[in-house]
């Protein structure tokens, strides 16, 4: 279990991962060496995973989002596929989902064409592969990768 001042820092470092550690110091009441060492404890700890930046996808033309339920042949090694699809560059998530034998994947790729070719090519020539069934994004209103965090955690 971690302290109010920790659960602070993460919430902090969710919003904005770049904020100079003395930043972070002042809007915690705490030196700067204090936080230092306890961000250094939480990445320890494993509460922090990582960090990274959010390029704009537009600018690297990867315009149209997808999910794909990808529905796997029975007696299929689960974690063999999600390796082989988590490998695939325009896949940005997978989840093995609960009801049948299928991973949901969330792709980025430039257009509808793109996405034919992709799902065609990449995911139904792969030999653990049933069947797929594609939805395409229209519009997104929110993504994001925060957690929520309160005082309770």
């Amino acid at each position: 279990m971690i302290d109010k001042i920790s659960l602070n820092i993460l919430k902090i470092l969710q919003e904005k991962a770049r904020i100079p550690n003395v930043e972070v110091a002042r809007q915690v009441g705490m030196a700067p060496s204090g936080v230092l060492e306890r961000i250094r404890k939480l990445e320890k700890l494993g509460y922090i995973d990582g960090y990274e930046v959010r390029l704009n996808p537009k600018r690297f033309n990867r315009n149209l989002v997808a999910f794909v339920i990808v529905y796997t042949q029975k007696a299929t090694d689960e974690k063999s596929v999600a390796r082989s699809l988590s490998a695939i560059p325009e896949v940005q998530e997978v989840h093995y989902v609960a009801g049948e034998d299928a991973f949901l994947i969330k792709v980025r790729v430039s257009d509808n064409e793109d996405l034919g070719r992709f799902v065609q090519q990449k995911i139904s020539n792969m030999k653990a592969v049933k069947s797929t069934r594609t939805s395409i994004v229209l519009s997104t209103y929110k993504e994001t990768a925060r957690i929520p965090i309160d005082d309770t955690n």
